[in-house]
C-alpha cells in the first residue's frame, strides 16, 4: 500500500537531480566562458588601486619637496635634502605615469573580453583556459625546438645558456608560468588565479621574444646564425608602413602640382616671346615727289618722271589716266626710329 500511494516520489526524485545537474552543468559553462571577462574586471580594479595609490603617493612626494624648499630657505636644511626631494617627485611622477598605462591596458582587455562573450564556442578548445594553456604550450614547444634540433643547438648555443641575462629571464618567468598553470583545461580556478596565470604567460612570451633574439644577434656575429632575415631582424609594422605611403604619395603629388603650377606661369611668357617679331629698322616716311630719299629713292621717282617726260615729249601726249592712290601707311611713320606700338 504504501509503494502503490508513494510510487510518484521516485520519478519526482530523479527529474529534480537531472534538472539540477544540467542547471550546475550550463552554470558551470557559463562561468567557465567569463573567466577571462570576470579576470580583466578583477585586474582593471586593482589598476585602478595602484593608480590611486600612485597619485597620492605623488602628491605627497610634491608636499614633501615644497617642504624642503621651505626649510632650504629658511637655512634649516641643506640642498642635498631639497635634491633628494625632487628625485622622489621624478620618481612618484614616473609611478603614476606607468599606473595610469595599466589602467588604459586593463581597460583595453576588458573591453576585448567583453567583445569575445557575444560568441559562444561549442569547442571545449574555445575556452579562455584552453586557449590560454595552448599559448603556454607553444612557447614551450619553441624553446624547445632550440632544444631538440641539433644544428640549432649547435647554432645558438646562447638559447640553452643560463648565463645568458635574457635566457635566464625566460626561464624564470616560464617556471612561474608552471606552477600557476592549473591540472587540465577543465579545471575550476578563480578568476584572480586566472589572470595571474595570464600574466605569466605573457611575460614568458615576451621574455622568449628577447632571449631568441640575442640569440641570433650571437649567431650572426659568430658566422653560425643561417642567412636572411631572423628574430634579431627590426620589422616595420603595418601603420608605419602605411604613414609612409602617405608621405610618398603626397609628396609625389605636390611635386607634381607645383610642376604644373611652374609650367602654367611661365607658358605665357614663353609664348610671347616666340611670337614676338625679331627686331627691325623703323619704317620711315615716303619722301615726297622730287625729294631726295633713302636708297634712291629719288631717283626713281625722278626716273619715274623723265619717263613721263620721254612719253609725253615722243608724241603721245599727256596722259589721262590718274596715278594709282597711295595707301594709307598705319602707323604714322616718324623720322626717328622707335619701337612699333600696336
Amino acid at each position: 500500500m504504501a509503494l502503490a500511494e508513494f510510487w510518484w516520489i521516485g520519478p519526482a526524485v530523479v527529474g529534480a537531480g537531472t534538472v539540477g545537474w544540467l542547471g550546475l552543468r550550463g552554470q558551470r559553462s557559463a562561468k567557465a566562458r567569463r573567466l577571462a571577462y570576470d579576470a580583466s574586471r578583477e585586474a582593471l580594479r586593482t589598476a585602478r588601486q595602484d593608480a590611486t595609490a600612485a597619485r597620492i603617493a605623488a602628491r605627497v612626494a610634491r608636499a614633501e619637496l615644497a617642504r624642503a624648499q621651505a626649510e632650504r630657505a629658511a637655512g634649516r636644511v641643506s640642498s642635498a635634502a631639497v635634491a633628494a626631494a625632487r628625485r622622489a617627485v621624478d620618481v612618484a611622477q614616473r609611478e603614476l605615469k606607468a599606473a595610469s598605462a595599466a589602467v588604459r591596458a586593463r581597460r583595453a582587455g576588458l573591453s576585448a573580453d567583453r567583445a569575445a562573450l557575444g560568441a559562444r564556442p561549442t569547442d571545449p578548445a574555445q575556452l579562455p583556459l584552453a586557449r590560454l594553456i595552448a599559448a603556454d604550450d607553444a612557447v614551450t614547444a619553441r624553446w624547445m625546438d632550440y632544444e631538440t634540433d641539433a644544428a640549432k643547438l649547435i647554432a645558438f648555443p646562447a638559447m640553452s645558456d643560463a648565463r645568458v641575462p635574457e635566457t635566464a629571464a625566460f626561464l624564470a618567468e616560464q617556471r612561474t608560468a608552471r606552477a600557476l598553470r592549473p591540472a587540465s583545461a577543465a579545471a575550476r580556478i578563480t578568476p584572480a588565479q586566472f589572470g595571474a596565470y595570464r600574466d605569466a604567460i605573457a611575460r614568458a612570451t615576451h621574455a622568449f621574444d628577447a632571449a631568441e633574439a640575442e640569440a641570433w644577434r650571437r649567431a650572426r656575429g659568430a658566422g653560425t646564425a643561417p642567412a636572411g632575415p631572423g628574430p634579431d631582424t627590426t620589422t616595420t609594422s603595418a601603420w608605419v608602413i602605411s604613414a609612409q605611403e602617405i608621405a610618398q604619395n603626397l609628396t609625389q603629388t605636390v611635386i607634381a602640382r607645383g610642376a604644373e603650377a611652374l609650367a602654367r606661369a611661365t607658358a605665357p611668357r614663353q609664348t610671347a616671346d616666340q611670337a614676338a617679331p625679331p627686331a627691325q629698322a623703323a619704317p620711315r616716311k615716303p619722301a615726297a615727289y622730287g625729294e631726295p630719299g633713302p636708297s634712291g629713292a629719288s631717283g626713281a621717282s625722278g626716273a619715274s618722271a623723265d619717263s613721263g617726260e620721254d612719253a609725253s615729249h615722243s608724241g603721245a601726249g599727256p596722259s589721262t589716266t590718274p596715278p594709282p592712290p597711295t595707301p594709307p601707311v598705319w602707323p604714322v611713320p616718324s623720322r626717328s626710329p622707335r619701337s612699333p606700338r600696336c
